[in-house]
């Protein structure tokens, strides 16, 4: 038999920008997954355009990791399990064969280059045998 594991996305809203408040949705808002499953996030920024989004891997005890940026990109040594793609406003991360760790959704600043967090999807896989069940905050 074949352990679930629960994920835990929670979305942080209402970062300043140029254009106003960024208002961001997220499809699905939430999804029961095994390690080794395909995961699909899809974000929204509404009216506020942006071409900047990288996505981080945080893993428990570890720095977070760039995995995607400029939308698409993946840095050098990064699988290509890890996907991302997006128009202006509407951005999805793919992740196949999933493994535990936190992803984040990042804006780069493009004034001083300094990364200013959009939102924060947390992916969270808890261990094979939790039962603990977790609300999006």
């Amino acid at each position: 038999m074949i352990s679930h594991t629960h994920l835990l996305w929670l979305l942080m809203l209402g970062i300043q920008g140029s254009s106003g408040d960024a208002v961001v949705t997220q499809t699905p808002a939430s999804l029961l997954v095994s390690p080794g499953d395909t995961v699909t996030i899809n974000c929204n920024t509404g009216s506020y355009s942006t071409s900047s989004i990288a996505w981080y891997q945080q893993k428990p005890g570890q720095a977070p990791k760039l995995l995607i940026y400029s939308k698409t990109s993946r840095p050098s040594g990064i699988p290509d399990r890890f996907s991302g793609s997006g128009s202006s406003t509407a951005f999805t991360f793919t992740i196949s064969r999933v493994e535990a760790g936190l992803h984040h959704s990042a804006k780069k600043h493009q004034d001083d280059f300094t990364t200013q967090l959009l939102w924060l999807l947390m992916l969270w896989i808890q261990g094979k045998n939790s039962n603990r069940e977790f609300e999006r905050c």
